[in-house]
């Protein structure tokens, strides 16, 4: 049964952190996953889920810098993973489930942001083929695992630059419309949210539910792509509702471990809440808008997704 896409009125809020939502629950014996977990967001969740008890592993594509960044938090396991290569994913995917472990908590945290137009080895955009098939194929590969924890969550970071782009399922890859950076960033956080809809209606029987998340506008290092000026822009602009990277943390976590959340899935949180659902043409800057809630949308997806990376769940 889909989750209603609206706030619970949780008690928290913008400006809570990762370390308040955990509060004292303890996580001892649980094991999470999460991309990017070495710098920003990804950093201070993966330092709350440590803190209060959960064994780390963090993919990254440089191991060095995520060795260094790591290098003060307990319980982290550091291996190599580049979502923007489907041999990667399976290698990192092979050697995890090697270990025979469950995973109770994946958290698919990396992305890139308006990045110039490039192509992955099979033609892909590379915002689409990192931020969405990347993570697509690693959640399917990690599947097993995730089963295997009975009561598995798994997050997925979208944005509110969702508002920017529905999925283009005519002309995804900007193969014949002029490539706009932007609009293919939102397509992406678009199909990350339209992922948690899909994915958690596969998985509602098998106890993994998911959730996609706007951590808030943060300085981080997501903006490497962006000029000088875009990024002093973005600031100026967000000033009045910017966050800091733990506080960023927070809905992940909470979307993670909140008991409040038992039973529930499907759904866009931001504030460390179930978000309200906008329409189309709403000028608020909360809220999830229709083509990354719709369950038709997302099941379109999940196809086209399934097509271009010849990869399925397994049960």
């Amino acid at each position: 049964m889909k989750t209603k896409q609206a706030p619970l009125h949780s008690g928290f809020g913008a400006q809570t952190t990762a370390r308040e939502v955990i509060g004292r629950q303890r996580l001892d014996g649980a094991i999470a996953v999460v991309t990017g977990g070495y710098v920003g967001v990804g950093l201070e969740t993966t330092r709350a889920l440590s803190g209060a008890g959960a064994t780390v592993i963090v993919p990254a594509r440089t191991l060095d810098k995520a060795r260094a960044a790591l290098a003060d938090v307990d319980r982290v396991e550091v291996d190599s993973l580049d979502l923007s290569d489907p041999r990667s994913i399976d290698a990192f995917a092979a050697r995890f489930a090697a270990s025979g472990r469950p995973v109770h908590i994946l958290v698919n945290n990396a992305g890139i942001m308006a990045a110039p137009l490039t192509r992955d080895a099979r033609g892909f955009e590379s915002q689409l083929a990192t931020n969405h098939l990347g993570h697509f194929q690693l959640t399917a590969r990690l599947w097993p695992a995730l089963r295997k924890a009975s009561g598995a969550r798994v997050v997925s970071l979208s944005s509110r630059g969702h508002v920017r782009s529905a999925v283009d399922f005519d002309d995804p890859h900007f193969e014949r419309r002029p490539y706009d950076k932007w609009l293919a960033y939102g397509q992406s956080k678009t199909a990350n949210a339209l992922f948690a809809v899909a994915l958690d209606a596969r998985g509602e029987a098998a106890g993994v539910r998911a959730f996609s998340v706007h951590p808030g506008a943060i300085v981080t290092d997501l903006m490497r792509s962006m000029s000088e000026e875009e990024r002093r822009a973005a600031v100026e602009a967000a000033r009045a509702v910017l966050k800091n990277a733990e506080q960023g943390a927070a809905t992940s976590l909470w979307c993670a471990t909140s008991r409040q959340l038992e039973g529930m899935g499907g759904v866009y949180c931001e504030d460390v809440d179930i978000a309200e659902s906008a329409p189309a043409d709403s000028p608020e800057l909360r809220g999830v808008r229709p083509w990354a809630s719709d369950p038709q949308l997302a099941e379109r997806l999940w196809t086209k997704s399934e097509e271009w990376t010849g990869v399925t769940l397994l049960a």
